[in-house]
């Protein structure tokens, strides 16, 4: 096998030159109606990587990034913090054969911290891509629960563009009296 960016010969997608050199993750915080949403990489930085996600090659690129970035977090959170905490990914719908938020969502499975596989899912199939603040405004998801009630949640979406999707996806958490401790997001767009 090959590294998808060098093409070097290497076990992994990403050999471990091109993962220091160019997947390294750089975190920032945003806050959202006093909801920290944490971003492991600038969207700019991996645009063509995340333009890949519903391809068959999105499938292993998006796991790469997956271990890069939500596994070494959560490693580092449960040390920290060992409370029982759930995961929840925003709309893991299952589109060219995989949800690659689910990827994200399953490298964070650990001893005290269980993934919620497809329990907020969104009603509307409506697309946000390249949208407006307005039209995501007058568009919701219509977000629906199945999960357990009075639990924590991390929240998690694979991009961040303007925060609606997870200002929703928060607030139908919290009618269900779930305190969602902070959201992960793959990658921040600035707007």
């Amino acid at each position: 096998m090959r590294c998808l960016s060098c093409h070097k010969l290497s076990m992994a997608t990403f050999c471990k030159k091109c993962q220091e050199r160019l997947l390294k993750p750089t975190v920032t915080k945003r806050t959202i109606n006093n909801l920290e949403i944490y971003s492991f990489f600038k969207y700019q930085h991996i645009q063509d990587l995340l333009l890949t996600k519903h391809t068959p090659q999105g499938f292993k690129i998006y796991k790469a990034l997956a271990k890069l970035s939500f596994k070494l977090f959560i490693d580092n959170f449960i040390k920290n913090d060992p409370r029982d905490v759930y995961v929840v990914g925003v709309d893991e719908n299952v589109k060219s054969g995989y949800s690659h938020v689910a990827l994200l969502t399953h490298e964070m499975s650990r001893k005290y911290v269980k993934v919620l596989h497809g329990k907020l899912m969104a009603r509307s199939l409506v697309n946000y891509s390249g949208k407006k603040l307005q039209y995501r405004l007058e568009n919701p998801r219509d977000f629906i629960y199945t999960g357990p009630k009075d639990i924590n949640v991390i929240l998690v979406d694979d991009i961040i563009t303007t925060g609606t999707t997870i200002k929703e996806a928060k607030e139908v958490l919290e009618k269900h009296g779930i305190e969602v401790l902070f959201a992960l997001t793959l990658a921040d767009v600035e707007v």
